[in-house]
Protein backbone atom coordinates (compact mmCIF):
# COMPACT_ATOMS: atom_id res chain seq x y z
CA UNK A 1 0.00 0.00 0.00
CA UNK A 2 1.69 3.57 -0.83
CA UNK A 3 1.69 6.25 1.24
CA UNK A 4 -1.10 8.32 -0.55
CA UNK A 5 -3.33 5.15 -0.11
CA UNK A 6 -2.44 4.95 3.62
CA UNK A 7 -3.72 8.67 4.11
CA UNK A 8 -6.71 7.69 2.17
CA UNK A 9 -7.69 4.66 4.30
CA UNK A 10 -6.87 6.91 7.20
CA UNK A 11 -9.07 9.95 6.21
CA UNK A 12 -11.79 7.41 5.57
CA UNK A 13 -11.59 5.56 8.98
CA UNK A 14 -11.45 8.65 10.62
CA UNK A 15 -14.44 10.56 8.80
CA UNK A 16 -16.69 7.02 9.27
CA UNK A 17 -15.63 7.02 13.27
CA UNK A 18 -16.46 10.77 13.36
CA UNK A 19 -20.10 9.53 11.90
CA UNK A 20 -20.90 6.88 14.14
CA UNK A 21 -19.76 9.00 17.17
CA UNK A 22 -21.87 11.90 15.90
CA UNK A 23 -25.20 9.76 15.48
CA UNK A 24 -23.65 8.10 19.09
CA UNK A 25 -23.45 11.65 20.79
CA UNK A 26 -26.30 13.03 19.10
CA UNK A 27 -28.30 9.97 20.57
CA UNK A 28 -27.14 10.70 24.28
CA UNK A 29 -27.50 14.30 23.96
CA UNK A 30 -31.29 13.88 22.76
CA UNK A 31 -31.73 12.14 25.98
CA UNK A 32 -30.01 14.13 28.72
CA UNK A 33 -28.84 13.63 32.32
CA UNK A 34 -30.57 10.80 32.59
CA UNK A 35 -28.76 8.97 30.42
CA UNK A 36 -25.09 10.50 30.82
CA UNK A 37 -25.73 9.85 34.88
CA UNK A 38 -25.27 6.44 34.37
CA UNK A 39 -22.51 5.35 37.00
CA UNK A 40 -18.85 4.48 35.62
CA UNK A 41 -16.91 1.71 36.62
CA UNK A 42 -16.58 -1.95 36.72
CA UNK A 43 -18.59 -5.26 37.27
CA UNK A 44 -18.21 -7.39 40.02
CA UNK A 45 -16.74 -10.40 40.76
CA UNK A 46 -19.11 -13.08 39.33
CA UNK A 47 -21.55 -10.68 37.70
CA UNK A 48 -24.71 -11.65 35.76
CA UNK A 49 -25.54 -9.54 33.08
CA UNK A 50 -29.01 -10.37 31.48
CA UNK A 51 -30.50 -9.45 27.95
CA UNK A 52 -34.22 -9.65 27.90
CA UNK A 53 -37.26 -9.02 25.65
CA UNK A 54 -38.42 -9.98 22.27
CA UNK A 55 -36.97 -10.59 18.81
CA UNK A 56 -34.96 -8.25 18.53
CA UNK A 57 -32.64 -9.25 21.58
CA UNK A 58 -33.30 -12.78 20.23
CA UNK A 59 -31.60 -12.42 17.10
CA UNK A 60 -31.97 -15.80 16.06
CA UNK A 61 -30.64 -17.54 19.44
CA UNK A 62 -30.01 -21.17 19.76
CA UNK A 63 -32.84 -21.82 22.77
CA UNK A 64 -31.10 -25.26 23.54
CA UNK A 65 -28.11 -23.19 24.41
CA UNK A 66 -28.70 -22.34 28.39
CA UNK A 67 -25.41 -21.71 29.22
CA UNK A 68 -23.78 -18.17 30.17
CA UNK A 69 -21.62 -16.87 27.33
CA UNK A 70 -22.69 -19.49 25.25
CA UNK A 71 -22.30 -17.98 21.10
CA UNK A 72 -25.13 -19.68 19.66
CA UNK A 73 -27.09 -19.05 22.91
CA UNK A 74 -26.30 -15.13 22.64
CA UNK A 75 -27.65 -14.68 18.99
CA UNK A 76 -26.55 -12.52 16.11
CA UNK A 77 -27.89 -9.25 17.44
CA UNK A 78 -27.10 -5.90 19.96
CA UNK A 79 -26.70 -8.43 22.83
CA UNK A 80 -24.41 -10.93 21.52
CA UNK A 81 -22.19 -7.99 20.52
CA UNK A 82 -22.48 -6.46 24.21
CA UNK A 83 -21.61 -9.88 25.72
CA UNK A 84 -18.03 -10.02 23.56
CA UNK A 85 -17.28 -6.55 24.25
CA UNK A 86 -18.35 -6.87 27.91
CA UNK A 87 -16.15 -10.49 28.55
CA UNK A 88 -13.32 -8.98 26.74
CA UNK A 89 -12.97 -6.21 28.63
CA UNK A 90 -13.91 -8.21 31.97
CA UNK A 91 -11.86 -10.78 31.48
CA UNK A 92 -10.74 -11.31 35.22
CA UNK A 93 -14.11 -10.99 36.48
CA UNK A 94 -15.88 -14.19 35.61
CA UNK A 95 -18.40 -12.97 33.89
CA UNK A 96 -21.67 -14.92 32.98
CA UNK A 97 -24.01 -13.03 30.07
CA UNK A 98 -27.40 -14.45 29.53
CA UNK A 99 -29.87 -13.84 26.35
CA UNK A 100 -33.07 -14.39 26.91
CA UNK A 101 -35.18 -12.70 24.73
CA UNK A 102 -37.43 -14.39 23.02
CA UNK A 103 -39.61 -13.69 19.51
CA UNK A 104 -42.80 -12.36 19.52
CA UNK A 105 -43.02 -11.44 23.16
CA UNK A 106 -44.78 -8.75 24.60
CA UNK A 107 -45.01 -7.88 27.95
CA UNK A 108 -47.36 -10.38 29.61
CA UNK A 109 -45.29 -12.92 27.75
CA UNK A 110 -42.29 -11.98 30.14
CA UNK A 111 -44.54 -11.40 32.76
CA UNK A 112 -45.69 -15.38 32.26
CA UNK A 113 -42.02 -16.89 32.10
CA UNK A 114 -40.10 -13.90 34.42
CA UNK A 115 -39.36 -16.29 37.27
CA UNK A 116 -37.53 -19.14 35.14
CA UNK A 117 -35.84 -16.57 32.83
CA UNK A 118 -34.75 -13.33 35.24
CA UNK A 119 -35.39 -13.95 38.72
CA UNK A 120 -33.88 -17.38 39.22
CA UNK A 121 -30.51 -16.35 36.98
CA UNK A 122 -30.11 -13.56 39.53
CA UNK A 123 -28.95 -10.96 37.14
CA UNK A 124 -26.91 -7.99 38.78
CA UNK A 125 -27.65 -6.03 35.45
CA UNK A 126 -31.09 -6.72 33.06
CA UNK A 127 -31.46 -5.06 30.36
CA UNK A 128 -34.95 -5.16 29.31
CA UNK A 129 -36.23 -3.75 25.67
CA UNK A 130 -40.05 -4.04 25.26
CA UNK A 131 -42.85 -2.76 23.45
CA UNK A 132 -43.04 -3.25 20.19
CA UNK A 133 -44.90 -6.25 19.90
CA UNK A 134 -47.53 -4.91 22.00
CA UNK A 135 -48.83 -2.19 19.55
CA UNK A 136 -47.43 -4.43 16.62
CA UNK A 137 -49.68 -7.57 17.76
CA UNK A 138 -52.78 -5.20 18.37
CA UNK A 139 -52.63 -3.75 14.79
CA UNK A 140 -52.52 -7.39 13.23
CA UNK A 141 -55.47 -8.17 15.10
CA UNK A 142 -53.82 -10.75 17.44
CA UNK A 143 -53.70 -9.01 21.36
CA UNK A 144 -55.77 -6.19 22.16
CA UNK A 145 -53.69 -4.80 25.02
CA UNK A 146 -54.45 -0.92 25.49
CA UNK A 147 -51.77 1.55 26.16
CA UNK A 148 -52.72 1.68 29.68
CA UNK A 149 -52.17 -2.32 29.95
CA UNK A 150 -48.62 -1.98 28.63
CA UNK A 151 -47.94 0.49 31.45
CA UNK A 152 -49.58 -1.36 34.16
CA UNK A 153 -48.00 -4.76 33.18
CA UNK A 154 -44.09 -3.60 32.74
CA UNK A 155 -44.62 -1.15 35.96
CA UNK A 156 -45.70 -4.25 37.93
CA UNK A 157 -43.48 -6.56 35.95
CA UNK A 158 -40.41 -3.90 37.13
CA UNK A 159 -41.61 -4.06 40.88
CA UNK A 160 -41.51 -7.45 41.22
CA UNK A 161 -37.97 -7.48 39.78
CA UNK A 162 -36.34 -4.85 42.24
CA UNK A 163 -38.54 -7.32 45.30
CA UNK A 164 -37.09 -10.08 43.94
CA UNK A 165 -33.46 -9.26 43.29
CA UNK A 166 -32.52 -6.96 45.74
CA UNK A 167 -29.54 -4.40 44.02
CA UNK A 168 -29.94 -5.52 40.70
CA UNK A 169 -29.48 -2.67 38.21
CA UNK A 170 -32.27 -1.96 35.75
CA UNK A 171 -31.31 -0.54 32.50
CA UNK A 172 -34.49 0.15 30.47
CA UNK A 173 -34.37 0.27 26.56
CA UNK A 174 -36.50 2.75 25.21
CA UNK A 175 -38.96 0.75 22.23
CA UNK A 176 -38.48 2.05 18.82
CA UNK A 177 -39.43 2.07 15.05
CA UNK A 178 -38.08 3.40 11.71
CA UNK A 179 -40.50 4.74 9.10
CA UNK A 180 -40.14 2.10 6.59
CA UNK A 181 -41.39 -1.64 5.88
CA UNK A 182 -43.82 -2.76 8.03
CA UNK A 183 -44.16 0.93 9.43
CA UNK A 184 -47.01 3.33 8.49
CA UNK A 185 -49.50 6.36 10.53
CA UNK A 186 -51.36 3.47 12.07
CA UNK A 187 -48.38 3.00 14.35
CA UNK A 188 -49.08 6.40 15.90
CA UNK A 189 -49.41 8.21 18.13
CA UNK A 190 -49.96 4.99 20.37
CA UNK A 191 -46.57 3.96 19.43
CA UNK A 192 -44.93 6.83 20.71
CA UNK A 193 -47.51 7.08 23.90
CA UNK A 194 -45.94 3.52 24.49
CA UNK A 195 -42.46 4.78 24.26
CA UNK A 196 -43.23 7.17 26.53
CA UNK A 197 -44.12 4.79 29.45
CA UNK A 198 -41.00 2.80 29.06
CA UNK A 199 -39.13 6.25 29.72
CA UNK A 200 -41.20 7.49 32.73
CA UNK A 201 -40.81 3.95 34.03
CA UNK A 202 -37.11 4.09 33.68
CA UNK A 203 -37.23 7.28 35.86
CA UNK A 204 -39.76 5.70 38.47
CA UNK A 205 -37.09 2.82 38.89
CA UNK A 206 -34.27 5.57 38.44
CA UNK A 207 -32.89 2.92 36.27
CA UNK A 208 -30.46 3.55 33.50
CA UNK A 209 -32.59 4.76 30.10
CA UNK A 210 -31.18 3.49 26.66
CA UNK A 211 -32.60 6.01 24.21
CA UNK A 212 -32.79 3.94 20.99
CA UNK A 213 -35.83 5.48 19.13
CA UNK A 214 -33.66 9.28 19.65
CA UNK A 215 -30.78 7.28 18.60
CA UNK A 216 -32.18 6.10 15.18
CA UNK A 217 -33.50 9.43 15.21
CA UNK A 218 -30.43 10.84 14.78
CA UNK A 219 -28.41 7.78 12.65
CA UNK A 220 -31.16 8.13 9.91
CA UNK A 221 -29.60 12.03 9.17
CA UNK A 222 -26.67 9.99 8.46
CA UNK A 223 -28.02 6.88 6.09
CA UNK A 224 -31.94 5.90 5.32
CA UNK A 225 -34.09 4.24 7.60
CA UNK A 226 -33.71 0.74 5.62
CA UNK A 227 -30.32 1.15 6.35
CA UNK A 228 -30.07 0.18 10.04
CA UNK A 229 -33.68 -1.78 9.92
CA UNK A 230 -35.15 -3.14 6.79
CA UNK A 231 -38.66 -3.97 7.70
CA UNK A 232 -38.88 -0.51 10.21
CA UNK A 233 -38.30 -2.73 13.60
CA UNK A 234 -35.15 -5.66 13.00
CA UNK A 235 -31.95 -4.12 12.92
CA UNK A 236 -29.54 -4.94 10.73
CA UNK A 237 -25.70 -5.79 11.24
CA UNK A 238 -25.10 -1.87 11.22
CA UNK A 239 -28.33 -1.37 13.56
CA UNK A 240 -27.10 -3.91 15.80
CA UNK A 241 -23.67 -2.54 16.23
CA UNK A 242 -25.02 0.84 16.91
CA UNK A 243 -27.25 -0.33 19.67
CA UNK A 244 -24.56 -1.96 21.36
CA UNK A 245 -22.17 0.81 21.03
CA UNK A 246 -25.21 3.14 22.72
CA UNK A 247 -25.71 0.48 25.15
CA UNK A 248 -22.74 0.51 26.89
CA UNK A 249 -21.98 4.66 26.80
CA UNK A 250 -25.32 5.02 28.31
CA UNK A 251 -25.05 2.00 31.14
CA UNK A 252 -20.95 2.79 31.54
CA UNK A 253 -20.14 -0.67 31.49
Amino acid sequence: MTQNQVTRSSRREFMGGAVAGGVLLGAVGVQGSMALAAPQGSLPQDAVVLFQGDSITDAGRDKNATAANHQGGLGHGYAMLLAAGLLADHAGSKLKVFNRGISGNKVPDLAARWQADAVDLKPNVLSILIGVNDIWHKLNGNYKGTVADYETGYRELLKKTVEAIPGVRLIICEPFILRCGAINDKWFPEFDQRREIARKLAEEQKATLVPFQAMFDEAVKQAPPEYWAGDGVHPTLAGHALMAKTWRSCAGL
